[in-house]
């Protein structure tokens, strides 16, 4: 096997810093002691996994590549109209109606001439798909796997799988035989469900996200032995070990449609007028242009209420990396305490906007999607060339610094990104 320059990520969805202990997690710590601890890590905003899988394959705040949530707002006849990134079908309908799926090149695109990118995913079909939604590469989702050109894998080749911490096991047992171990892309990266499905139905600190934690620790160790044989079989690999985003508890949910309805602002429960997008503890609000006269009075009411913990106005989209466009006019981090604790001793409390679509959102249990301290406490660690064993990153690092990172690396030019390449500059 001839020695080769790559890199390997694993992400670890809705790992919050914090969590990472020699007694919860000791693979992960062992992994923090001999690589680089980014101490400020932060996701963008919103918090939520399709927008964070956005900014980690362009590189981009949401205004550069733009999808603005999980859930978004579109034009659909003329009208306002929800629509859920995580769905299968997310891309061709946003192709449909805008013309593009994300503004900027993927890592897939910059990296297909110069030894490719393997994505394997156990998260949201829509998630999985935005890393390549041109199809330069080949992506791994148990909703459809994909190979370049989009051609669909059938067999053996697709990924059957489950979403649970077992249908995880199952993709990093065959992510290390298959992308770190024997095809080798230039560009191998892995992302798992969990802690972050847990934690959505279970309460933080619980007996059953403790579990979650110690398989997910077990998968990253998993992970760093395949890229330690691979190392000693000649490869020349940076290995980045993270997550998206962190978890808050739930402390209640907020219908801000309803509100909204009985302030006299919106018209009618469903009514396209006002659209609010529910993002966990976060919120878009849209005002269909037809309407722009409601922006002045939902903006002066939104100020007002007290589950609105920020409230953002476009003047303000830049500062936040927020799209400016598709009648988005106002966006809400929920109030949160980043203080209080849980049942189970675990600080920090955030309010939930009320989900569309009648998906639940369970008090006391973990979501994401704002400002708060500990859902902007992700993961990351940087082990291989250019990283200092046992060094740390003490300024703020973003979502957004990962492609830039691996595209340095990697050795290719990738002028006008928001991020910037992680390694110690000489």
């Amino acid at each position: 096997m001839t020695e080769k320059r790559r890199a390997v990520v694993l992400i670890l969805d809705g790992l919050r810093r914090d969590f990472v202990t020699p007694e919860r997690m000791p693979r992960l710590s062992a992994l923090r002691r001999r690589a680089t601890w980014c101490a400020e890590h932060r996701s963008v905003f919103p918090s939520v996994t399709r927008v964070v899988s956005s900014s980690v394959a362009t590189g981009c705040r949401p205004a550069r590549h733009g999808l603005a949530g999980n859930t978004i707002c579109l034009p659909n006849d003329g009208a306002l109209a929800l629509f859920d990134a995580g769905k299968p079908d997310f891309i061709a309908e946003k192709e449909r109606l805008t013309g593009r799926a994300l503004a900027m090149p993927t890592l897939a695109e910059r990296l297909a001439p110069a030894g490719g990118v393997a994505v394997y995913n156990n998260v949201s079909p829509g998630a999985a798909y935005l890393h390549d939604p041109l199809g330069f590469g080949h992506v791994y989702h148990r909703a459809g796997s994909f190979g370049p050109g989009r051609a669909p894998l059938a067999g053996e080749r697709a990924l059957a799988i489950a979403g649970d911490l077992d249908g995880d096991a199952a993709l990093v047992a065959r992510f290390t035989k298959e992308a770190v171990a024997m095809d080798r892309p230039a560009l191998a990266l892995a992302w798992l469900g969990h802690p972050d499905t847990t934690q959505h139905d279970h309460p933080l600190g619980s007996p059953q996200h403790h579990e979650a934690l110690r398989r997910a620790d077990a998968h990253a160790g998993a992970v760093v032995d395949a890229v330690d044989a691979a190392r000693r079989r000649g490869d020349d690999i940076l290995l980045l070990v993270g997550s998206d985003h962190g978890h808050q508890t739930v402390s209640d949910v907020v219908d801000i449609d309803a509100e909204l309805v009985a302030a006299g602002l919106k018209a009618a429960p469903g009514s396209a007028d006002i659209v609010v997008a529910p993002n966990g503890t976060a919120a878009l609000i849209y005002v269909d242009p037809r309407q722009a006269h409601l922006a002045a009075p939902l903006g002066a009411y939104l100020a007002g209420r007290p589950w609105v913990g920020r409230l953002i106005a476009r003047d303000d989209f830049n500062a936040f990396g927020i799209p400016a466009d598709d009648g988005l006019a106002f966006a809400v981090a929920m109030a949160a305490d980043d203080e209080a604790v849980n049942a189970y001793g675990v600080p920090g409390l955030s309010l939930a906007a009320k989900p569309a679509g009648g998906k639940p959102d369970r008090l006391g249990c973990g979501q994401h999607g704002g400002l708060g301290r500990y859902e902007q406490s992700p993961v990351l660690i940087l082990d291989g060339p250019g990283f200092a064993a046992g060094g740390t990153i003490a300024e703020p690092t973003s979502a957004i610094d990962l492609a830039p990172t691996l595209l340095a690396f990697l050795r290719q030019e990738a002028p006008g990104l928001d991020g910037r390449p992680l390694q110690p500059r000489p």
